[in-house]
């Protein structure tokens, strides 16, 4: 099925969303050209090798997402993308804390995906980080939809992971002008204070 987005508003009228990802709880928002989105299969072939702890469970992540090439597909379906970010210290990106930043992540890319549709923009998309099996069914064994093709448990707050995509997420924020620091488990919260988790919505 074809997807078009029903409106072709100048991007000003999208800054309401810029607002609504700040009042949520982001750091900072912003409207990017999706021609500004890069993505490459390179970045996407981490989650198989090595593989990802959250691989394959969910069908948010791969091997369940259509990858690089269902991106690019989708991307030509839209002109804009609302990109957020919220910074957060290294030391709670490097504690148990990191479920919640990352719960939060989803939720209000989430949000800005629905108010985007109310807008007028039907088909938008929202992506986030992490897998949602570990931020909002760690409780249960399976994914839902994986084990028995029920109904998402969290359809309000769970979003696709950028990684199984291919997203670069350090040109994504360089797009919105912003700079990135990677965080990752040996990184000495010392050198590195801050971090920077990012969602993106399609519109």
């Amino acid at each position: 099925m074809q997807i078009e987005n029903s409106r072709h508003d100048m991007p000003e009228e999208l800054n309401e969303l810029t607002k609504l990802a700040c009042s949520l709880g982001a750091s900072d928002a912003a409207i990017i050209s999706v021609s500004a989105i890069s993505v490459e299969d390179n970045l996407a072939k981490l989650c198989r090798e090595p593989q990802c702890e959250n691989y394959g469970l969910s069908a948010s992540c791969p091997p369940h997402v259509a990858g690089p090439s269902g991106f690019r597909e989708l991307k030509k379906k839209f002109q804009q993308a609302v990109v957020f970010k919220i910074d957060v210290p290294s030391e709670i990106l490097l504690s148990s804390q990191r479920r919640d930043i990352f719960r939060l992540l989803h939720e209000i890319a989430a949000n800005i995906e629905q108010a985007a549709i109310k807008m007028g923009y039907p088909n938008s998309k929202a992506f986030a980080g992490g897998s949602c099996k570990k931020l909002f069914c760690e409780d249960h064994i399976d994914c839902r939809v994986l084990a028995d093709g029920g109904a998402c448990r969290n359809p309000d707050r769970a979003r696709p992971s950028m990684s199984g995509f291919g997203i670069n997420v350090s040109k994504l924020l360089q797009a919105a002008g912003w700079q990135m620091d990677r965080i990752t488990r040996d990184t000495d919260p010392d050198d590195v204070p801050m971090g920077t988790v990012s969602g993106l919505v399609l519109v």
